[in-house]
C-alpha cells in the first residue's frame, strides 16, 4: 500500500497531514491531540509542512489555525521536489561517472589471451557494445547473420550505432562489411543517420557484398567478438564468444581484407 512516506514525508508529518485532511482547520494543540504527534514536535512538523506548500495557516486567527492543501496538489508539489532531488542526484552521479572515466584506465594487453561468452540476444547486445566502447583504434565489423538473430536490431541497433560514432570520437576508424540482404532490415533511422551524419566521415565506411559467411567485430586488432550458431539450427544464432588474443585476431583480419576489397560501397 503506498504512503506520503514513499513521497518523502517523514511519519509525523504523514500524520499530521492526514490527521488535518479529517478534521478540517485546527489549531497546533487539537492537531496534537487528534494525530498522535507530541506537542513538542507538532509546530516543527507543521512548518516543514508548510514550508513544502501542503498546509496553509491562518495567521490572524488566535490561537493560530492551519488547514491541509488540497490532496491533489499536494501530492503534485511532493512529486515535482522529488522529481528535482532526482534530477539533481542524476546530475552528481553523472559528473561523479565522468571523473572516475578519467580515473580508471584499463591495464594495456599483457599478451595472454583471455575469452568470455553471451549467450541470448539482450546479452549479445549489451556485451557487444560494452566491448565497442573500449576501441580507441579501429573496428572492423562483419555481419552475415539475419538481424532479429543475432540481436534485436529494432532495439539495440541506434545503441549499437552510437557506440561506434562513440568509437568514432575517440580517434577509432570504423569498417563494417554486410551481407547485402541485411541492409533492407536495418531499421529506417538508422539509414537516415548514415546518410545525414556519417556517409562523409573519413573513418567511418560501409561496403556490402552479396555472399557473405561469419559475424564477427574486431576491435583494435586484438580481441575479437565472434557469432557462434545454433547447434541445431545452423540458422540461428546461438550467443557470441569475446576472445581476446592478438594472433587469432590477425588470422581473423587477413582472412576480411581480401572480401573487404572485393566489397561495394553501401548505398541506402
Amino acid at each position: 500500500m503506498a504512503e506520503l512516506h514513499d513521497l518523502g514525508l517523514s511519519e509525523y508529518e504523514e500524520q499530521t497531514y492526514r490527521s488535518l485532511l479529517d478534521t478540517g482547520p485546527t489549531t497546533a494543540k487539537e492537531l496534537s491531540q487528534n494525530s498522535g504527534v507530541p506537542m513538542g514536535r507538532i509546530y516543527d512538523v507543521l512548518n516543514d509542512l508548510e514550508g513544502s506548500g501542503l498546509v496553509r495557516s491562518q495567521s490572524a486567527s488566535r490561537p493560530k489555525k492551519y488547514v491541509a492543501v488540497e490532496p491533489s496538489t499536494a501530492l503534485d508539489r511532493l512529486l515535482a521536489e522529488r522529481t528535482r532531488e532526482l534530477e539533481t542526484r542524476q546530475e552528481q552521479y553523472e559528473s561523479i561517472a565522468d571523473e572516475l572515466r578519467a580515473e580508471l584506465d584499463p591495464a594495456e594487453p599483457r599478451g595472454e589471451t583471455f575469452w568470455t561468452a553471451a549467450v541470448g540476444r539482450e546479452e549479445t547486445a549489451n556485451l557487444l557494445v560494452e566491448r565497442l566502447g573500449t576501441a580507441d583504434e579501429e573496428v572492423v565489423s562483419v555481419l552475415s547473420a539475419q538481424t532479429p538473430q543475432l540481436f534485436d536490431m529494432d532495439r539495440h541497433g541506434t545503441e549499437l550505432l552510437d557506440a561506434l560514432v562513440d568509437a568514432l570520437d575517440r580517434g577509432a576508424a570504423v569498417r563494417l562489411l554486410l551481407r547485402r540482404e541485411v541492409v533492407p532490415e536495418l531499421p529506417p533511422e538508422i539509414g537516415v543517420r548514415y546518410r545525414d551524419s556519417l556517409t562523409d566521415h573519413d573513418r567511418f565506411e560501409v561496403r556490402t557484398v552479396p555472399e557473405l559467411s561469419g559475424t564477427f567485430t574486431l576491435i583494435d586488432g586484438v580481441e575479437t567478438v565472434v557469432e557462434v550458431p545454433h547447434p541445431l539450427d545452423r540458422a540461428a544464432t546461438f550467443g557470441v564468444v569475446d576472445l581476446t588474443d592478438g594472433e587469432f585476431a590477425a588470422s581473423v583480419r587477413e582472412a576480411f581484407r581480401p572480401r573487404w576489397q572485393r566489397a561495394e560501397p553501401l548505398s541506402f
